[in-house]
């Protein structure tokens, strides 16, 4: 019997992300990668267990999906059952979900960058791992660490206003809104928000430098041409109402799709060595049409961001390309902090808005239509809520496409080319596995938001020789 002279390198868990996942890299003899994969190792059941639910309490129990981005989930679930009963919710109303939606961004990405991402920015992939976290960012770097509490503070607190707590807030109805902003809190949130401002550009020098003096490794990390998609609105940056728009590698609008129309475009492609599906583009087959999300796709999407301040950063981020398309990995990080910047400016046009402190909550219908689709970008990128009722209104089917799974091939692709590139003649230094880590950290994937289907969940047993030959598998389909 031929020795099995292969061996797998095992990254269990992924660090500084959220959620619980690993990576597996398998290695030939000569030491060079065979495989590399990211594994999401969660699984829950919320496409099934809502079925059989009223639909008017899928805005409540579907935030609890997550803890990270409860928001997105509530407001996604939300639109969908305006859908529904058929009713377009009022000014005020719609402008309250969108504040509540933009502090969301806030609090979301100033945890994404400072909390777990500039640990490696700030000390380097290869900096001790005792010091590679943000204990070692508070300890070295003390106003940065505090800037970063500041802005997910600040977010918090609007969602808490809204929403009556900072996690799984309770404020979108189906039809409108729950509360009202009054004067005061509204005056709260803009005193605030200049200096809050004033961290995300200080942020933003970090990322800026940090692309600067590693410019070549920066712009070949994980790197990958692919489609990507995003809202917009007019052609711009949008993030709570919009078309889901596709655009091709090269810059072609490849599609404008309506919320209604989704399903015909959006295939999901499985795997069976993880939970998280394969989200593709129909017309261009798997994988071909694998595109990515989130906030490097959004501002590829985008013609333009329609707030000045966010706008000329988008302007001065584009020219990192030759034709204003950014594939670079890294370019996330860069991404994410133009978005807060938009996240605040959009705030702020909101809190003056004559609408923002106004009482015209919600619209009733007794209608109650067979399915009700709702779409937002969450953080992590698009994300779609669809749920099919009976004519009593009780939930008969949920579909959700949860943004880190839009994500989920090119996280895996990314960390194959990291693999190949650091790793040679099998050795592996502890910064090459930091390195794989940060790939899955650039997206700031919230993996127990992402694995919702149920169905089969096969359990495998190979029973190998102490030298690592295969003698027997059994299997499990249930």
């Amino acid at each position: 019997m031929e020795k099995n002279t292969e061996r797998t390198i095992v990254i269990n868990p992924v660090t500084r992300i959220e959620g619980h996942g690993k990576i597996t890299v398998t290695l030939r003899e000569d030491g060079s990668v065979k495989n590399a994969r990211f594994h999401v190792t969660q699984f829950r059941g919320f496409e099934v267990f809502t079925k059989g639910r009223d639909f008017h309490e899928m805005p409540v129990i579907t935030p609890r999906i997550c803890g990270i981005c409860p928001v997105s989930h509530h407001l996604a679930s939300a639109k969908a059952c305006d859908d529904i009963i058929g009713v377009t919710p009022t000014p005020e109303a719609r402008k309250l979900r969108e504040l509540m939606h933009m502090a969301q961004f806030v609090q979301s990405h100033a945890l994404s960058f400072f909390h777990l991402s500039s640990p490696d920015l700030l000390f380097g992939f290869d900096a001790p791992p005792e010091k590679r976290n943000i204990a070692g960012v508070a300890q070295e770097f003390p106003s940065l660490a505090l800037m970063g509490i500041g802005m997910r503070k600040f977010g918090q607190e609007i969602i808490k206003t809204l929403g009556g707590k900072k996690i799984h807030p309770w404020h979108s109805i189906p039809g409108g809104v729950t509360r009202a902003l009054k004067m005061e809190e509204r005056d709260q949130i803009l005193h605030t928000l200049p200096g809050i401002k004033n961290s995300l550009r200080s942020a933003m020098d970090i990322i800026t430098k940090y692309l600067d003096d590693h410019g070549d490794e920066a712009k070949r990390f994980a790197t990958m041409e692919t489609p990507y998609m995003g809202l917009v609105k007019n052609g711009q940056l949008e993030l709570y109402d919009g078309i889901i728009r596709l655009r091709a590698p090269r810059g072609r609008i490849l599609d404008e799709i309506q919320t209604a129309d989704y399903f015909k475009f959006i295939g999901e492609h499985v795997e069976p060595w993880s939970y998280l599906k394969f989200p593709f583009y129909l017309p261009l087959g798997y994988p071909y049409g694998a595109y990515r999300v989130g906030p490097l796709a959004r501002l590829n999407a985008c013609d333009n961001i329609a707030t000045p301040e966010a706008a000329s950063a988008l302007s001065q981020f584009r020219k990192s390309s030759e034709d204003g398309i950014v594939h670079s990995t890294m370019y996330y990080h860069y991404a994410r902090l133009i978005e807060a910047l938009y996240a605040m400016e959009r705030i702020e046009e909101l809190a003056v808005d004559k609408d923002i402190l106004g009482s015209d909550l919600r619209v009733t219908s007794n209608e109650i239509r067979p399915q009700g689709i709702g779409i937002v970008e969450a953080p992590r990128g698009t994300l779609i809520h669809h749920y099919e009722v009976d004519e009593q209104g009780v939930v008969t089917k949920v579909n959700l496409i949860v943004a880190t799974g839009h994500n989920n091939y090119a996280m895996n692709k990314g960390v194959e080319a990291v693999a190949r590139e650091y790793i040679t003649g099998g050795e592996v230094r502890e910064g090459v596995l930091n390195r794989m880590e940060h790939v899955i950290r650039c997206y700031d994937p919230c993996l127990s938001c992402s694995t919702h289907a149920v169905g089969q969940m096969p359990l495998l047993v190979n029973i190998e020789t102490e030298a690592g030959d295969l003698l027997q598998q059994l299997r499990s389909s249930h």
